[in-house]
């Protein structure tokens, strides 16, 4: 009788090797690794040998890193969405994309199980399952970290030792990282104490700002509706461009942050986040929306970016609310094109100048010198109506004293 099949979101790391085993000495089942590749250094033939020599039946490793850009992270960037003012939202980004892709395979090869190794702990675990459940509900989910007996990660290498499954981490530099082409997060060790200082060891994709260069860096970023699309005019692709401004940026130790942060779950976590090419991406892109949107359209997608945030960062990529928020961003980006000339320097990422041909900036409009389309006798009537009620209220309370 055949085994049933899991299919197990794979990485090769220390939690997934576990698991791939795991699966198989505990619930004999027929195990499908998939790997998916959003940007993160890896070597992933390496990966696809490693699945089948710890046991997996078969072993996919997916090249997603352009439809992640272009149809997660520049819509997520278009909507100016921070998660609590810090977070530019790396991870949650990429596990809808990773969970869909883990549906489609698991409906291409008639596996009724998708099976992660997300800790009870975390977020992940909601962002995977509630794609999950959005794409297709019949798919079962097998959680390890929320049945098995291991308590930590250290348990976990105890196995690896047992069954001789070949880890890259040690109990002595002990991060939990996740790395895409957007960001590298790096959780665990160390850092598990608020009041540890992350040492510069930790840097991934960046340099510490001491580090950095003793000039500052000047690029200008082109955008077309909200998505950008060049470098110092030159025309690239979201992969070319993103590599690129994470080199730069990189270099100029832009991007780092060491933040404590509100999960999903109900507890707070302290991690550091490398966003390099993201960070100057962000302030560019704010910037321009400076330049072309107006008051109430730019306070209100404030408002929106925020919610946005919240959905993406709690794994509600596939809802209602999240589609229609796109499609108010969408209508916000028609005129978002111009360049900004951006100012990189030890950490620091500022935009110094911006044009485009839709800026509602008129430098007619807001000289102090004269013009013939602003009369400031005007101002006097619009301050006594924008005041006004203001005015009857300090009328009323004079009146109240007199009594």
């Amino acid at each position: 009788m055949a085994k049933e099949k899991v299919v197990l979101a794979y990485s090769g790391g220390l939690d997934t090797s576990i698991i791939l085993t795991w699966l198989k000495e505990n619930c004999d089942y027929e195990v499908i690794t998939v790997c998916c590749d959003v940007g993160q250094v890896e070597d992933f033939k390496e990966v696809e040998k490693k699945a089948y020599k710890t046991g997996a039946s078969k072993s996919y490793v997916i090249d997603i890193r352009d439809e992640f850009i272009t149809g997660y992270v520049w819509p997520t960037l278009k909507a100016g969405a921070i998660y609590e003012n810090d977070y530019l939202l790396g991870t949650s980004m990429a596990r809808p994309l990773m969970a869909k892709k883990l549906v489609e395979i698991a409906e291409k090869e008639g596996a009724s199980y998708i099976a992660h190794g997300c800790t009870g702990k975390g977020n992940d675990q909601v962002r995977f399952e509630a794609t999950i459940k959005a794409l297709n509900p019949t798919i079962q989910i097998i959680a390890p970290w929320r049945t098995w007996d291991f308590k930590s990660r250290e348990d976990l290498l105890d196995y690896a030792e047992k069954y001789n499954i070949p880890i890259a981490q040690s109990k002595e530099k002990i991060y939990s990282r996740d790395q895409n082409i957007w960001h590298i997060s790096h959780e665990g060790g160390n850092l598990e104490s608020p009041w540890n200082q992350h040492l510069d060891d930790i840097l991934v994709m960046s340099v510490p700002p001491e580090k950095a260069p003793d000039q500052p860096t000047f690029i200008d970023i082109d955008f077309e509706q909200g998505i950008p699309v060049g470098i110092n005019g030159n025309k690239m692709t979201a992969l070319e461009l993103l590599t690129e401004l994470n080199k730069i940026g990189g270099e100029n130790a832009v991007g780092t942050i060491d933040i404590v942060e509100n999960r999903l779950v109900g507890m707070k976590s302290r991690g550091v986040y490398e966003t390099p090419g993201g960070t100057i991406l962000y302030k560019a892109h704010a910037s321009l929306e400076k330049l072309i949107l107006d008051r109430d359209t730019l306070a209100y997608k404030n408002i929106v970016g925020q919610k946005y945030a919240q959905l993406v960062y709690d794994g509600l990529w596939f809802t209602p609310l999240k589609e229609a928020l796109d499609a108010f961003v969408d209508s916000t980006q028609k005129f978002v094109t111009g360049t900004v000339k951006m100012k990189l320097y030890k950490g620091n990422c500022m935009p110094v100048a911006s044009k485009s041909d839709y800026s509602l900036y008129s430098e007619e409009f807001a000289t102090f010198s004269k013009d013939e389309v602003y009369n400031q006798k005007d101002a006097e009537g619009f301050i006594n109506l924008f005041s006004l009620p203001m005015k009857i209220r300090a009328i009323m309370k004079q009146k109240e004293q007199e009594v």
